[in-house]
């Protein structure tokens, strides 16, 4: 059944007030483990409170793994690591049945044995070092949230968290994430070098003792309810027009599309992109300590929900052009003001339709 959307000021404040200080603890009790990387951060928590899934993007050395638990030990959720390599196979993964000898009635009997998908928090280590049916076996249950083994269907934990790591140097050997794939993620999120800083910072804290340990900021059951609530956070209808107007500017054959996308682009965007601009920028909003979605909300996650969601061609690649390069002139080039929005003479078509 699906659920009308509160008012502003029929949200429940004890909620968004919870959900504000929960944001601020974690920052605090992550900080203790990790020096920076503070945008990246912010996206995993939007993606968890949107109940999304995280593809981050970065080369060897950058703490994405650190990141990661530590995060699911502030959440106090139970935490699996697969590394994924070229000869992981789907049970291995998602379970598998064993034949087991029943002691009191001595006849043998199937037991399924959980695999490490069965936990709240999943690091899929290296996801592209995998071979595509192990892939397709993890995306399933990402998209399903069970497994399937045999006859039976297996539900998975709740709540459920992917987050998937591909290092960007090392393509020898790998399996590439087919774009359909890459969909069912709900942000790829690039991890850049540290500032300098940062990375002083950083030389100080791992080379004497540091102290790692974290306090439990929030159960599972209030994360559950916490993500009910950002489904509730109204939106209006500008700002939705905003969003379908990013995500259909990147289609090719779509009469509105800018000269520069259908020069650099040879896919663009399906609707799971608008879908996931708005449930992240309700929770960006919550965040944020806003009880509505503004159009900065979706403009500030269009690169990491964009950009392994449209194909760029040869023209752009020789050119140098990547995905990013064409989410900001999209920015660029689209009126986040409403009136500027409904009456630019390119645009008029999106909302004629």
């Amino acid at each position: 059944m699906n659920q009308t959307p509160l008012s502003e000021e029929s949200l429940p404040q004890e909620s968004i007030e919870k959900l504000n200080q929960a944001y601020r603890q974690i920052g605090e009790q992550m900080q203790r483990v990790i020096i920076g990387q503070q945008d990246v951060i912010d996206q995993l928590l939007i993606a968890l409170f949107s109940r999304g899934h995280v593809l981050l993007e970065g080369v060897p050395g950058l703490a994405k793994t650190l990141m990661i638990s530590t995060l699911s030990r502030c959440l106090d959720l139970s935490f699996s690591r697969i590394q994924f390599t070229p000869d992981l196979m789907p049970a291995d993964i998602t379970g598998t049945e064993v034949l087991q000898e029943n002691r009191d009635t001595g006849e043998r009997e199937f037991r399924f044995i959980e695999g490490p998908l069965f936990h709240n928090m999943v690091l899929a280590d290296e996801i592209n070092r995998t071979p595509p049916k192990t892939q397709a076996a993890l995306l399933e249950a990402m998209q399903e949230r069970r497994v399937s083994v045999g006859q039976t269907q297996h539900k998975l934990s709740d709540p459920f968290f992917v987050m998937a790591t591909q290092n960007p140097i090392e393509q020898e050997g790998t399996y590439p994430l087919p774009e359909a794939q890459q969909d069912r993620f709900m942000f790829k999120v690039f991890v850049d070098y540290p500032s300098f800083a940062e990375e002083k910072a950083i030389a100080k804290a791992t080379t004497g003792l540091q102290a790692d340990e974290v306090d439990q900021v929030l159960t599972a059951e209030e994360i559950i309810a916490l993500q009910r609530v950002v489904k509730q956070v109204p939106i209006t209808d500008h700002v939705v027009e905003y969003t379908l107007a990013l995500v259909r500017q990147t289609r090719v054959r779509e009469e509105v599309a800018p000269d520069f996308v259908k020069q650099w682009l040879g896919w663009g965007a399906g609707p799971r992109a608008v879908q996931n601009l708005i449930l992240g920028g309700k929770a960006r909003a919550l965040l944020n300590g806003r009880t509505h979605v503004s159009t900065d909300d979706i403009s500030a996650l269009a690169k990491p929900v964009l950009r392994h969601r449209i194909v760029t061609n040869f023209t752009a690649e020789s050119e140098g052009i990547t995905t990013d390069d064409v989410i900001e002139r999209l920015l660029e080039v689209t009126p986040a003001k409403e009136g500027e929005l409904t009456s630019d003479p390119r645009l008029k078509k999106i909302f004629a339709a």
